[in-house]
């Protein structure tokens, strides 16, 4: 069953003045459950936070600001310099004090705050962005953000609070790239040229917590930042994070109050939690998840092999397997309620159409043989091998699963050496996912697509100024995205959490990125 959410307030506002996030996600729908306030922020105690996965390095380069990635542990360790409004897509400063361009997003001025300090009494000011955003510059890294961060062709550090970015090309929303990313996230460059094993020990940041132990495997404990610019945030005293994988082990967790509040992926595991009394926080988006068919490589450079796959799955049978029926399968990129709805069907199952595409490519001596290259998460494990157990009732088809451990899948990725993967493009400003995603001069490509009409479809969407401009852009965008099958989009994301109604002060932003310190503690509970 295909569910339509209610109007996106986010792209509402689009409507008016024309990625990625804390408005509930489905309106009225089962799915959502947004909290009401209950009085004035109180200072002091502790949460137990749960996080998808523990991370490899606190390198901010490496990890990754969104909501299954580790955004509470950035965005505790590190600030931010920006948010947006997920409601509003309006941007709010906090480390930093303005970014602006006046000169349609060719230049920008990014102004901090003054006399700003690392949690080392080193000073956070210009110099150490500038040092922060060069390192994410530089492919060696193999940071999550580059796609964002190479999109800067030099900075200038003009004084103390003051930086000068000169963009590879024009980029008027490039704010919303940093929101949705690791340029969010500065540390300490005395830290950082300590080496990795120095900082993982002891990582540096401007954040409202600090590091106190890291057990490998089993939690990581954080304490109030005593020096943190925004007193008296943060509220809480001490945040221990833990790490659950399983999708059904962390709804256990926190219905069983061993955890206060845990970053959520899954459709079904937010069903399962409001059922348990649990409050959900949602943020909305367009776009989801899909597999990606990397066009740079055989089968799947014959658009035909793209084609094919596209029209044999079953999107619903893979909703049923994996989320128990509770997702949200897109029908469209934008849902009926944004300004940049276009009715133009994603992917159309057609059995009779995919098996004549089949034997038509065997017959040309090229059968679709490929591997679904999937991490060891439970649910994308699943939807790898569901695509094999549907791809198996037909001819001139054969499919291969491959799962890897996230620190192993990452190389792969980056290195896009693999045949069919999971990824995400979930969409709230539009340019922010589409053109790294999709533009063939982008390195966010990730399915390796170079189509020209597709190209100025999204250099027109990015660089458009008036609403119409960009509606006719992505309207275009939308169409070839679909004729091309670059992706399979099989369910809209859940950017989530979960919490235990004693916490207070949730907020997320972009891509479900939550701040730390706003949380609360209610003694009434």
């Amino acid at each position: 069953m295909t569910r339509r959410k209610s109007p996106y307030a986010v792209l509402a506002s689009l409507c008016s003045v024309l990625l990625l996030i804390t408005a509930c996600g489905s309106g009225a729908d089962a799915h959502s459950h947004a909290t009401q306030p209950v009085g004035d922020p109180v200072v002091g105690g502790s949460a137990r936070i749960v996080q998808v996965r523990e991370p490899v390095t606190l390198d901010p380069a490496i990890l990754a600001n969104n909501w299954v990635g580790q955004a509470m542990l950035g965005n505790a360790l590190f600030g931010t310099l920006l948010i947006d409004d997920p409601s509003t897509l309006e941007v709010e400063h906090r480390l930093a004090t303005d970014f602006s361009t006046g000169d349609g997003g060719s230049t920008f001025t990014l102004s901090l705050r003054p006399d700003l300090v690392f949690s080392d009494g080193t000073p956070f000011d210009a110099e150490a962005v500038a040092f922060n955003w060069e390192r994410l510059r530089d492919p060696a890294v193999a940071s999550n953000s580059l796609a964002q961060a190479s999109q800067i062709a030099s900075t200038q550090v003009v004084d103390d609070t003051t930086l000068r970015i000169t963009m590879a090309s024009p980029n008027p929303h490039f704010a919303h790239a940093i929101t949705s990313s690791s340029l969010n996230w500065i540390a300490s460059p005395t830290a950082l040229r300590k080496g990795p094993d120095a900082f993982n020990t002891a990582p540096v940041g401007a954040g409202p917590f600090v590091l106190t132990e890291w057990a490998r495997q089993d939690r990581m404990e954080l304490e109030r930042n005593p020096d943190y610019w925004d007193a008296p945030r943060p509220y809480l005293d001490s945040i221990t994070l833990i790490t659950v994988s399983d999708v059904n082990q962390r709804t256990n967790v926190l219905a069983g109050g061993a955890a206060d509040l845990a970053a959520e992926s899954s459709w079904s595991a937010l069903a399962r939690a409001q059922q348990a009394g649990l409050l959900t926080e949602i943020v909305p988006e367009g776009g989801g998840q899909y597999i990606a068919l990397n066009a740079r490589r055989a089968p799947f450079d014959d658009v035909r092999a793209r084609n094919a796959v596209a029209s044999a799955l079953q999107l619903d049978g893979i909703d049923s397997v994996v989320f128990e029926g509770d997702g949200d399968v897109p029908d469209t990129l934008f849902p009926e309620s944004s300004p940049f709805f276009a009715d133009v069907p994603l992917q159309q199952h057609d059995p009779e159409e995919a098996q004549r595409l089949f034997d038509e490519l065997a017959a040309e001596g090229k059968p679709v043989e490929f591997t679904f290259t999937a991490t060891s998460l439970v649910e994308i494990r699943t939807v790898a091998e569901t695509v094999q157990a549907q791809l198996g009732a037909y001819d001139n088809v054969e499919v291969n699963v491959e799962v890897l451990d996230y620190a192993a899948f990452m190389p792969r990725y980056a290195a896009r050496d693999f045949d069919a993967t999971i990824w995400s493009a979930n969409v709230q400003e539009p340019h922010t996912t589409l053109w790294h995603q999709f533009h063939s001069d982008s390195s966010g490509n990730v399915a390796g697509i170079a189509d020209p009409e597709l190209d100025a479809a999204l250099e027109a969407g990015r660089l458009g100024t008036s609403p119409d401009e960009r509606v006719a852009a992505y309207t275009t965008v939308q169409q070839r995205l679909a004729d091309l099958d670059v992706g399979i989009w099989y369910v809209r994301a859940a950017p989530s959490v979960v919490h235990h109604p004693r916490l207070q002060g949730v907020r997320m932003y972009a891509l479900g990125s939550p701040l730390p310190e706003e949380l609360w503690i209610n003694v009434a509970e």
